[in-house]
């Protein structure tokens, strides 16, 4: 098992993507319209430092997430925040501040100020818009995503069941209804090191005419009878999503695709028909961090005003994600009111209690976000056949702890 904890932090800062060689004609088929911004253009960016390593078993806690926010917060505010990156930041003298190389370089400037700590930065993921994020990996990696969003009607079904059996299986959902979908395209380099870093993981030109292209194909369509391709595949959330895949990996290489129905439950495809199913879930509950061998000077040192005797609460929010063997035929991947409902009677007990006073998972070990999310994997995951591949927690909109099945 991997566990992971992020922590999130925003800047402002403006930028031009622009290589001084390259032609006006070549710069904007590489970055599109905003090239012409002389003088910049600005971003509210939403940087995520992602930490992992082991989980201390006295504190709980993998990293003291108050330290991610106070050393990092540093570079953000001296390299970054309210800059003109171009001129501003050294690292981008010569190279274009695009979302893959800012991403990139936040994780160069912050990763060596934890040289002291067992944490190790393994990730820092930074979104500049809603349509656009990227993600540079401790390995060299690097992944560009692209969200679109398109409308559309269909009845949830499949051609290749009887009537009897749609029925059973999407019960009201064969019925036409119609869905706001928003899809994210996830482009991957296993390197991006220095020299390679001028040209766009993604060029403008080509996303925009991918996107494009899909947009005319599945924007205010009825999509059972009017996208051929559709026409004889099942018409889910998790065949919908392959069918995106296979589009736009014939027009440039893709790593994955995750659509969104709702805002609370996706699909993702990924290369060779692999499909995963996710879910989030909240939940509200109170807690205290205390830690029972510490004295209260070190638990109050330690976790500040999380270990306020009386305690204080969040509404979590959980996200399960889910794999296992995709049925061709059915167009599912599990069925969603079981999936639902094993995720809720997991949350049940839990729900409106106090972790550290009213449950028994909480009695020896302080509930903070690492424990709380180690805790729950067993109760989701035996209720889903061991089918739980990740689990996601936020405490709040800038603490994540994820758990990943490796």
């Amino acid at each position: 098992m991997l566990l992971t904890v992020s922590k999130r932090l925003e800047f402002s800062a403006s930028r031009r993507l622009r290589v001084a060689h390259w032609s006006d004609a070549e710069n904007l088929r590489a970055f599109g319209p905003e090239t012409n911004a002389r003088y910049g253009s600005g971003r509210n960016y939403v940087a995520y430092f992602v930490f992992t390593g082991p989980v201390d078993p006295t504190t709980g806690m993998l990293i003291n997430i108050s330290e991610i926010k106070e050393r990092a917060a540093k570079i953000v505010r001296a390299r970054f925040d309210h800059r003109f990156l171009n001129e501003d930041n050294p690292a981008f003298g010569d190279v274009p501040p695009t979302a893959e190389n800012i991403a990139r370089q936040l994780y160069l400037d912050v990763a060596p100020l934890f040289s002291d700590v067992e944490a190790k930065l393994c990730a820092c993921h930074l979104a500049e818009c809603p349509e656009r994020s990227a993600t540079y990996y401790s390995t060299g990696a690097c992944e560009a995503n692209f969200w679109f969003e398109f409308s559309a009607a269909r009845k949830t079904m499949s051609p290749l069941l009887s009537a009897e059996e749609n029925i059973r299986l999407f019960g009201e959902s064969v019925s036409i209804h119609g869905h706001n979908y928003r899809a994210r395209l996830t482009f991957r380099a296993e390197s991006r090191d220095r020299g390679n870093e001028k040209a766009p993981l993604v060029r403008y030109d080509g996303i925009d005419a991918c996107v494009r292209a899909l947009r005319s194909e599945l924007d205010h369509r009825y999509l059972n009878e009017e996208v051929i391709g559709l026409k004889n595949r099942p018409v889910t959330t998790e065949s919908l999503a392959g069918y995106i895949y296979e589009r736009v990996n014939t027009m440039m290489p893709l790593q994955r695709v995750r659509l969104h129905e709702r805002s609370d439950f996706f699909a993702e495809a990924w290369e060779g028909n692999i499909i995963f199913l996710g879910l989030q879930v909240p939940v509200q509950a109170a807690h205290r961090l205390h830690a029972a061998t510490l004295s209260d000077t070190q638990n109050a040192r330690l976790y500040g005003k999380c270990n306020n005797p009386r305690g204080h609460g969040h509404r979590y929010l959980t996200e399960t994600t889910i794999g296992g063997e995709y049925s061709a035929r059915s167009g599912m991947l599990y069925d969603f009111v079981a999936f639902r409902n094993a995720i809720e009677e997991s949350l049940e007990p839990w729900r409106d209690r106090h972790l550290d006073l009213e449950t028994e998972d909480f009695r020896d070990a302080p509930s903070t976000g690492e424990n709380i999310v180690r805790a729950l994997w067993p109760k989701i995951d035996n209720r889903l056949n061991q089918q739980l591949v990740r689990l996601r927690l936020w405490e709040t909109a800038n603490n994540r702890f994820t758990l990943r099945r490796t």
